[in-house]
Formats: C-alpha cells, sequence, structure tokens
C-alpha cells in the first residue's frame, strides 16, 4: 500500500498541486489514513478502494477529513487510468456519487473530474468582515461586480473577488486565525479571485482548515467558483481558465467547463505529473 505522489493540474512538467494517493482493497482504519496523510505533509491525500464496479474514495488532509478535494481526484483519475487503462470511473464520497476521467496524451497524463451539485449564496457580512479582517484587506479591496460568497461543489468555500492582482498578490495571514475562522463556519478554504478577463481568473486559495497555509491548485473551489459564476449570469461562455499557485512558484492551470442548467456538475480539468 505505498502511495503514489501526483501533481495536479501542473504545466509544461512543473507547478501543479502535490496529492498523495492510495488504492488499495479495503481503507485503512481512519486513523491510519490520517496518519499516512499527515506522514505524506501534502494538503489532501486520497484513498480509494473498489466498491462494485465503482470506487469509494475518503479523502485526508494532514489534520483532518475532508469531504471532497479535486485535485486528489485529478490526481487518483490519472492513477486508476495508468493502472486500468484509459477511462471513466465512478466515485462514491462521503456526500455524493461523481465521475472522474483518466487518459494519457503525448505531454502525459491528464484527467477531468464532474464535480457534485454546485450551489451559491451571499455571505454573512459577519463572516465577510471577519475574512476581510484576517487577510488585513477593507471593503474597498474588493471586486464590486462580485459579491462575497459562500460556494459549494461538494465542499463549502468563501470566495472573495478582489480588484487589484497586486493585493492578491500581497495574501498573508495568521494560520491560526485563519483555521478558527474557517473551522467556526464549515469553510474547506477562503478564495481571493481576480479577473483578468470573463474567462481568465487568478486565484489563491488559504487552507488554513486543513493545517495548510495555501493550496497551489484547488478543483473543488474551481468547480464551487464556476457555478458561483453561472448563478450569477457571469458571461463565462461556458468555460474558464484560473491560474494558481503563481504567487508560492508553482504555476497551475485549471479547466472549468460550465453547462447552463442551474446547480448541474462542473467539469474539471488538467495535466498531471508524478512527483
Amino acid at each position: 500500500m505505498q502511495p503514489l505522489r501526483l501533481a495536479s493540474f501542473s504545466t509544461e512538467g512543473a507547478g501543479g498541486n502535490p496529492a498523495g494517493v492510495v488504492i488499495a482493497d479495503t481503507h485503512p482504519a481512519p486513523e491510519d489514513m490520517q496518519r499516512i496523510a499527515a506522514d505524506l505533509g501534502y494538503s489532501e491525500t486520497a484513498f480509494a478502494s473498489p466498491d462494485g464496479s465503482a470506487w469509494r474514495v475518503r479523502y485526508f488532509s494532514p489534520e483532518t477529513e475532508v469531504p471532497f478535494c479535486g485535485h486528489a481526484t485529478i490526481a487518483l483519475g490519472a492513477a486508476l487510468a495508468e493502472r486500468q487503462g484509459d477511462g471513466i470511473f465512478d466515485l462514491i464520497l462521503s456526500t455524493a456519487t461523481i465521475t472522474v476521467e483518466g487518459w494519457q496524451t503525448d505531454t502525459g497524463p491528464m484527467a477531468a473530474l464532474q464535480s457534485p451539485p454546485t450551489h451559491s449564496a451571499p455571505a454573512d457580512p459577519l463572516l465577510t468582515r471577519a475574512a476581510l479582517d484576517l487577510f488585513n484587506l477593507s471593503d474597498r479591496d474588493l471586486d464590486s461586480p462580485f459579491t462575497p460568497t459562500f460556494a459549494s461543489a461538494g465542499a463549502t468555500h468563501l470566495i472573495l473577488c478582489l480588484a487589484s492582482r497586486e493585493t492578491l498578490a500581497a495574501m498573508s495571514y495568521d494560520l491560526a486565525q485563519g483555521r478558527a475562522l474557517m473551522l467556526a463556519h464549515n469553510l474547506v478554504t477562503i478564495a481571493l479571485v481576480v479577473a483578468e478577463a470573463d474567462q481568465f481568473f487568478h486565484v489563491r486559495n488559504a487552507f488554513a482548515s486543513g493545517g495548510v497555509t495555501e493550496d497551489p491548485a484547488t478543483g473543488a473551489a474551481a468547480a464551487a467558483f464556476a457555478g458561483y459564476l453561472r448563478d450569477a449570469g457571469w458571461p463565462h461562455g461556458g468555460k474558464i481558465t484560473l491560474i494558481q499557485g503563481e504567487d508560492m512558484g508553482a504555476r497551475s492551470i485549471i479547466t472549468a467547463e460550465i453547462p447552463p442548467e442551474q446547480g448541474s456538475s462542473i467539469r474539471v480539468s488538467g495535466q498531471v505529473r508524478p512527483l
């Protein structure tokens, strides 16, 4: 049961978000999965075991179990395709059933997940104020067309859209305070986003809830954000690109395809590279 180490949403053989993948006949005990995830030290590790024709999957950060993780699912899709050949794999999560597709290309493995259903709602003003204070931001730093939002696609994120790329680059916060805030409001991450164009966004994701300051690429948050854009009537054109990890030296590219049906699954895809 040797964990695989893969980076999802990489670009040109570099960058991406490292994830652990453990494929076994049965899941280890929860305390063992937690220990393995902590030993690997990646933001998440996916544990998959066969369940009929599907795969039952659980996700652990170094400190806690999470309901869904996009980049670890992308890594799992590539690992399953390497193991069983290109294809679409059914995944049974704690709170949803989804699919992931994995395939080989001339430039390496690719994978695409279909997210759980999406939902968004305006964030509570008190939470918005607490989040702005956490990052030492003010209302003037927000991009006025966007509303601070709870967004979900299998896990809940707070979305704060900023007006300036420079402000995004300067992101910093206290990890302990961020963890307390996220756990108190059942947030997996707080995503800071800057719109460069209608279909092109720069993103940083604070992941203090999992004991990690920042994720280089966050597929679950990308799906949640894409669902929010659809709910808000943003002119996304059916597909967006998110650049993440650039400010931490791990440039990552996430593609999210957005069908018109409100609440429907988002297809999130990217390259994968072994570590």
